[in-house]
């Protein structure tokens, strides 16, 4: 018997939710030591937020905000000294305005890659009922990638739409998601998520 050693598909569970993650104007401002130099994976998200406010599935954003001091960044500020333009007040670290949070959507501040480390998004998500995580936002190798690790680490089926996704240079971000589909998540398009979303409550009952 031949086994595939890598990529098994996890499938969709019954109750899913939108994370977004960090979508700040860090990594879309000009001079800014984060900007990506593309506003792909803006689209994408609009395009996955819109669809889950539709469906009635929750939505979550995540956000990285330090102290002004840094004193809460530990060592990944030491690594990533960039990160001291995240402190809170400061404009970068700001959602865009095309993605804000709406009422009643759940905003998770993160001091490190994982949306899950050191947060309470996994007892959030388990109240909810939650078994299945749409990922999309920045950076790929990051954030995002942690935060899909993470996910799948806790128990919630990581679907990563990988156009709805960013990093600094296209082959960061095409090897990244090569790996997470081959041992993390299901790495999918922005439009195979609508398509499943566009008929959720039919699906689900």
């Amino acid at each position: 018997m031949t086994v595939t050693p890598f990529g098994g598909a996890l499938g969709w569970g019954r109750r899913p939710a939108l994370l977004l993650i960090d979508m700040m104007r860090a990594y879309f401002t000009p001079g800014s030591p984060f900007d990506l130099g593309s506003r792909q994976s803006l689209a994408g998200c609009a395009a996955l937020l819109a669809a889950a406010r539709s469906a009635g599935i929750p939505v979550l954003h995540t956000r990285v905000r330090f102290s002004p001091d840094l004193s809460d960044g530990g060592l990944f500020v030491r690594k990533v000294p960039a990160l001291a333009a995240l402190v809170d007040g400061a404009e970068v670290a700001e959602f865009v305005p095309e993605l804000m949070p709406a009422p009643g959507e759940v905003v998770v501040t993160k001091q490190y890659a994982s949306a899950f480390f050191g947060t309470s998004l996994a007892a959030t998500l388990t109240a909810r009922g939650v078994d299945t995580t749409i990922i999309g936002g920045v950076s790929t190798s990051g954030c995002v990638r942690a935060s899909a690790t993470d996910a799948l680490q806790h128990g919630f089926r990581p679907v990563v739409a990988a156009d709805a996704c960013g990093d600094r240079t296209p082959e960061v971000h095409d090897a990244n998601l090569f790996d997470l589909g081959a041992k993390y998540a299901d790495v999918v398009t922005v439009d195979e998520v609508l398509t499943r979303l566009g008929g959720w409550g039919e699906d689900t009952g």
